[in-house]
């Protein structure tokens, strides 16, 4: 499994807040708590406030509104995955191939930690009734793809960049799919290891192999693998077929 490991915040200082930035990084981890444990139903101020301590006036003094909480919330888990992703890249010496499956490795092995499995379910179905959250949900696999994208001009650089955007957004869905079946205390969870070495070689196969243009004209619907079986006529034979012995015995027997 991947050496990175991605942490549960990245917590940026806030301008004007030096001496209160304790009591916002309380706050942020307390709303993550909950978050991870009862989800998103369970985010709201009053609880949050009681999980750290605090009375629910007292976040005001950090937080103007619940809205502006959930938004540094979001910043703190989705600055953590760039931060990882952004550390993929600076594996000295290691060539395209063996990053990508590093990268495949992180996003894999994260899928299997309590948070990830339990968080990411929660903003899919927020961001589906909340345009700020989806704004921000598609702002961070927009990122995480511009690493797979990169990753996949090194490997295949005739692939137009439509088609590098299209494998790369495939390749991530392909495996955020796997969130529900092999995550924290799934089914399939025992068998990660082994559902990220066919990861790692179906994708690299995929990516090398790939002929720009083989995905097809989007216009016209037609897909290269479907190509039409021309039938042949089978050719009759010049001579009549010999008759079998059992037909040569039916034939007897009817004389």
């Amino acid at each position: 499994m991947s050496k990175f490991t991605v942490p549960d915040l990245k917590i940026t200082p806030r301008e004007g807040y030096a001496r209160g930035q304790e009591g916002i990084e309380q706050i942020l981890r307390a709303a993550h708590r909950v978050l991870v444990e009862e989800g998103c139903a369970a985010l709201t101020l009053r609880r949050i406030a009681s999980e750290c301590g605090l009375q629910v006036g007292n976040l005001n003094y950090y937080f103007r509104s619940k809205d502006e909480l959930i938004s540094a919330l979001l910043d703190a888990i989705i600055g953590a995955y760039e931060d990882a992703f952004a550390e993929i890249g600076r594996e000295p010496g290691e060539s395209a191939e063996r990053r990508l499956e590093t990268y495949v490795g992180l996003i894999l092995a994260d899928i299997t930690t309590k948070k990830t499995t339990r968080i990411f379910p929660e903003l899919w179905a927020l961001a589906n009734v909340d345009p700020t959250v989806q704004t921000r949900v598609d702002a961070m696999y927009r990122r995480a793809r511009a690493k797979l994208n990169q990753l996949i001009a090194e490997l295949n650089p005739a692939l137009p960049e439509n088609e590098r955007e299209t494998l790369a957004l495939f390749i991530s869905a392909s495996m955020e799919g796997l969130t529900i079946f092999a995550g924290y205390e799934k089914p399939w969870q025992p068998r990660m290891p082994w559902l990220e070495r066919l990861a790692c070689r179906s994708f690299i196969d995929l990516i090398k192999t790939l002929e720009p243009g083989q995905l097809g004209d989007l216009d016209s619907g037609a897909s290269p693998w479907a190509l039409p079986v021309e039938l042949k006529p089978e050719p009759k034979s010049s001579r009549a077929q010999a008759p079998s012995p059992e037909a040569k015995q039916r034939a007897a027997r009817k004389k």
